[in-house]
């Protein structure tokens, strides 16, 4: 089972793994800190490198282990027990970070102004949106939760990860945040990110397995860019960072 390293070590760039299997055009490596498509976030590209060879890493998924999908058009992929060097596309990554922790924000400031839970969101590294549980939000409405995210960016709140035991994440953590009950019962660790005020207060504090900035002051700026109706009570909210 490969050690899941884009999980704990967010912010590093390369790391040295050891292929264990090699599946046509894909290969298991015993650790890796690419991170696979999952919760809205895109997986990472980059390279492996080994022996003087490169493979451009294409696709990253997540099943019984993690898969690494190689361009072969030039090179064989390298075999079983063979030690690569892995490189992350970092402005893609650090895109996909930023991204995901400004959708936690606007998730946390959907729920404390309008009681409007979150449905679904799709992070890209230019752009990203978020659905959520609401008839139509107003231009007004719009502005006051842009003024809002953008508050958080300028007080620097810190983002932190860490993993909870499900009983006791169960009884912590807010079930409109968290939707706990939608994971599988065979899931009896969670991961945690939480985003606190300056002054040790938490703000929010939901379960996530994707990967975060270390505060908010790195979003930059927060601009809402639109919104649509996705069906009866639901809304779409569209924002991208600069």
């Amino acid at each position: 089972m490969t050690t899941e390293r884009y999980l704990t070590e967010t912010d590093r760039r390369t790391f040295e793994a050891t292929v264990e299997r090699v599946l046509d055009d894909r290969v298991v490596l015993d650790s890796t800190c690419f991170y696979p498509t999952g919760g809205g976030q895109p997986h990472d590209t980059g390279v492996l490198r080994a022996d003087g060879e490169t493979w451009r890493v294409t696709r990253v998924e997540k099943r019984d282990t993690v898969y690494h999908t190689l361009d072969t058009v030039d090179a064989d992929p390298p075999a079983v027990g063979t030690t690569v060097v892995g490189e992350l596309d970092w402005d893609r990554r650090y895109a996909h970070m930023r991204y995901h922790t400004a959708q936690h924000l606007l998730s946390a400031v959907l729920l404390e102004r309008f009681d409007a839970e979150t449905t679904g969101n799709q992070l890209y590294d230019d752009h990203a949106h978020l659905d959520c549980s609401y008839p139509r939000f107003s231009a007004t409405d719009l502005a006051d939760i842009e003024d809002r995210l953008n508050d958080i960016v300028t007080a620097e709140y810190p983002v932190e990860w860490y993993v909870l035991d499900r009983e006791e994440a169960d009884t912590r953590l807010d079930p409109e945040r968290t939707r706990l009950h939608l994971l599988p019962d065979s899931i009896t660790e969670i991961r945690i990110v939480e985003v606190s005020e300056p002054d040790g207060t938490v703000y929010d504090r939901t379960a996530c397995a994707g990967t975060h900035v270390a505060s908010t002051g790195e979003l930059g700026t927060v601009e809402i860019v639109g919104r649509e109706t996705k069906g009866a009570n639901e809304e779409r909210v569209e924002f991208v960072l600069s």
